[in-house]
């Protein structure tokens, strides 16, 4: 669970860091609807990114979207929206972070 409190610190920290960059670069906002929670594409509430999708689930030792600490640890899993924001979530399916579109 620490290990997990850190990954969202650090997160936030960087996100915290990228909006001040992001006032000059709308992309990558987190204003910018595209990247945005309430887009249904970034949403947990939309099935392809659920933990409830078995091929997000901690359950499923052959998924490929897992994100792991160091110690092999399994903190969350990551989903690409169809507008190809990357989304971070922990394995509760609580969206932790995004890196924008390259698109």
């Amino acid at each position: 669970m620490k290990y997990l409190i850190a990954i969202v610190l650090i997160t936030q920290a960087a996100l915290f860091a990228r909006s001040a960059v992001a006032q000059t670069n709308w992309q990558s906002s987190p204003l910018n609807y595209q990247n945005s929670e309430l887009n249904f594409n970034n949403s947990p509430l939309n099935y392809n990114n659920s933990p409830l999708n078995y091929q997000n689930s901690p359950l499923n030792y052959n998924a490929t979207n897992g994100v792991f600490d160091n110690n092999g640890n399994r903190l969350g899993y990551e989903v690409q929206s169809p507008t190809g924001v990357t989304n971070l979530f922990d394995n509760n399916g609580n969206r932790i972070g995004y890196t924008p579109s390259r698109r």
